[in-house]
């Protein structure tokens, strides 16, 4: 290897690790606010806990179906930035803006109006569903928020900014958190709906200040463009759809674990959650080569762009190689901070190698996802998508309920899921025609 060549990718590399920390400290801020507000809630009783749980598990489901405007606008804007048109690039992010409240409003409206029966529905219980419904009314305040967060992150992502986006997440995440036990202990469970609205809302707010400023300073039109906002959410349409098939697979798991016994359950819940963390390890290296990629394709570089997914996939396999190696060696240190129970410690004997084997496998895909995400090719990896768990992932769900195959067959699916995801993300890689598709903004006015 030269050294100009050897030098170049020292280069790239520092770039991905500089985008790539912030990002999963952003995406690692909402869970582990989550967990803070269950501490907190928990103390009330089971009884405000569960209703926690089930209207936050609702307006998370309604919330996290939108991330296109987080993903799909870094990957529009980021084509702009990298054609030397920073203002197309923040004036995308002012479209995505539009999206979200728009969209936000509305499911606003439906959240706070059908929450009585949505939170009754999944509580199973009355009284349980009532205090989820309060708890709903409230909250459901912070949805357009949560939407306006996401497409500031898309379009700063798009620029190459992933700082910012941090900080201004820890400017709402603390004040929010620090209110939290205030607010709870004075109000109880609406009280936590309460801390997270305001929490939000500083986040949103700082979000549209600084977009504000940006877009003002290129004297750019606030007026939303139809056309703009159509590609945005055609974009949003299969990324969506890729997003529901993860949630599919994941209830039909939970359904069937269920259904085999309470430590079959337990034991999946422990090794999902596991799973949740270690996905925003490598989704943070993916968000780094989606902005870097989406720059690259939009100086008309596919080489570079090519490089960038060369560069990305060896960090992630190396963080996917350390990570499986501390889960390795320190399986039962791991195990024991969740449980003490031996019947679930042993129900997890085998799955946990299963886990192992994902994290290695996740390593590349989310890499080579990130790439693709970038490139906009967001129809691919949609089929991809539905392909993996229509023909793989749920037979064999499915087949582990009727054959007793317990939580080892589960966790097969999702592994074989994972697996069905490689081949085609490295067969789509090594083609190139990501690269010739996608959101392209050198030719829209």
């Amino acid at each position: 290897m030269s050294r100009a060549r050897g030098a170049a990718e020292r280069s790239l590399g520092h770039q991905i690790l500089l985008l790539a920390l912030p990002a999963l400290g952003v995406l690692a801020a909402n869970p582990l606010y989550l967990l803070l507000d269950t501490a907190v809630v928990g103390r009330l009783g089971t009884a405000e806990l569960a209703a926690l749980a089930a209207g936050a598990a609702i307006q998370s489901t309604v919330t996290t179906q939108l991330t296109f405007l987080s993903y799909g606008t870094t990957a529009r804007s980021s084509r702009f930035f990298g054609a030397g048109r920073r203002e197309d690039a923040v004036a995308e992010g002012v479209q995505a803006t539009w999206v979200a409240l728009g969209v936000g409003t509305l499911l606003a409206l439906i959240v706070g109006i059908f929450a009585q029966p949505l939170a009754q529905a999944l509580a199973g219980d009355h009284a349980t569903g009532a205090r989820a419904a309060q708890w709903m009314h409230v909250s459901a305040f912070a949805v357009p928020m949560t939407l306006v967060i996401m497409a500031g992150n898309g379009w700063m992502r798009g620029v190459q900014n992933t700082k910012l986006p941090f900080y201004l997440t820890l400017c709402g995440l603390v004040p929010g958190a620090a209110l939290l036990p205030v607010l709870v202990g004075r109000f109880g469970l609406v009280g936590s709906a309460v801390a997270n609205v305001i929490g939000m809302g500083i986040t949103a707010t700082l979000f549209l200040v600084v977009l504000a400023r940006e877009h003002r300073s290129y004297g750019g039109s606030w007026a939303p463009r139809w056309s703009v906002i159509k590609r945005q959410l055609i974009l949003g349409r299969d990324l969506i759809l890729r997003s529901l098939s993860f949630q599919v697979s994941l209830l039909t798991a939970a359904a069937v674990a269920g259904r085999i016994g309470v430590v079959a359950l337990a034991a999946h819940q422990l090794m999902l959650q596991l799973w949740n963390f270690l996905t925003l390890v490598l989704d943070s290296l993916a968000i780094a080569a989606q902005t870097l990629t989406g720059s690259a394709l939009g100086r008309a570089g596919a080489e570079e762009a090519r490089d960038v997914g060369a560069q990305t996939l060896r960090y992630s396999l190396g963080f996917a190689v350390a990570l499986s190696a501390v889960f390795a060696v320190f399986a039962a240190p791991i195990q024991g901070l969740f449980t003490s129970d031996p019947e679930v410690v042993d129900a997890l004997r085998i799955p946990w190698f299963l886990l192992i084997g994902m994290i290695l496998v996740g390593g590349a895909v989310f890499a080579l996802d990130g790439v693709l995400l970038g490139a906009a090719d967001a129809a691919f990896l949609r089929n991809l998508t539905l392909f993996s768990l229509l023909g793989v992932a749920l037979p064999i769900i499915l087949a582990s309920g009727v054959f007793g195959w317990g939580l080892t067959g589960i966790w097969v699916g999702q592994l074989g899921q994972v697996l069905a995801r490689l081949v085609g993300v490295v067969w789509r890689f090594r083609s190139m025609r990501w690269a010739a598709g996608g959101a392209d903004g050198k030719n829209e006015e």
